[in-house]
């Protein structure tokens, strides 16, 4: 039986050396512009959006923005005042835990404190998150939406039937009370009807200054802020 073209092996190490490859890119970049730029913050995510993300890498085209690949970026760094890359940047690695990453630019604390203070934005949210307010759907008509989505409606758990052509909703139905925590039902149901419930927030937590080695914490880590990271949601986003 003549051999398949599909049929091709490969090699686990070439696939491996690749990955050490972008790695070891990863952390000469890193350490490039420790050598290159003032400060390194330390900023961590709440409700991580990649599009929300991408505002901000166009806003700070003067600096460089790194997320996720947070073992990466502690080896680039140091893990201990041994085989830190500079002084006291074994400290910046202590806080690579969970949805953070790292801001390097000559931009006082002032002014970054200043515009991620202000760069706030409202998505939906999603599965898990927590329903910040209640939110009840009254019996009749939904015009907004065509006959054709009456069904995914009705499957997501709406008590909907067509009349005269038209979605109608049969009873009053309650979508979520304040502090629930979403299915993705839910979710999906507060998106179609347009409600808003999760806030992107940036939090400059620490800096970092090249020329003096100086560390300083910026925020007080709450037990809320801790648990998160002990969590370690590490995003592998590209940078």
């Amino acid at each position: 039986m003549p051999k398949s073209k599909r049929d091709k092996k490969v090699s686990l190490t070439k696939t491996t050396k690749k990955g050490l490859e972008v790695k070891q890119s990863l952390i000469e970049e890193l350490r490039k512009c420790v050598d290159t730029y003032k400060y390194l913050f330390i900023f961590s995510v709440v409700n991580m959006r990649n599009n929300k993300l991408k505002d901000i890498r166009s806003a700070w085209k003067h600096s460089r923005i790194f997320f996720g690949k947070n073992k990466v970026m502690m080896v680039a760094l140091g893990r201990g005042p041994a085989d830190e890359y500079k002084e006291n940047l074994h400290q910046v690695s202590k806080h690579l835990k969970g949805e953070v990453g790292l801001l390097f630019t000559n931009r006082t604390k002032e002014e970054v404190n200043e515009w991620f203070s202000q760069f706030k934005e409202v998505d939906f949210a999603r599965a898990g998150n927590k329903a910040t307010f209640t939110v009840s759907l009254d019996t009749g008509p939904l015009e907004q939406f065509p006959h054709s989505m009456e069904p995914q409606l009705r499957q997501l758990g709406l008590p909907t039937a067509l009349k005269k052509g038209v979605v109608t909703l049969l009873s009053d139905y309650e979508v979520c009370k304040e502090g629930d925590v979403l299915t993705p039902e839910q979710a999906r149901v507060l998106k179609l009807f347009g409600y808003e419930m999760a806030e992107f927030k940036v939090t400059v937590k620490c800096m970092w200054h090249s020329e003096t080695g100086d560390f300083q914490q910026l925020v007080k880590e709450t037990e809320e802020t801790s648990e998160m990271e002990e969590e370690d949601g590490e995003e592998e986003n590209d940078n």
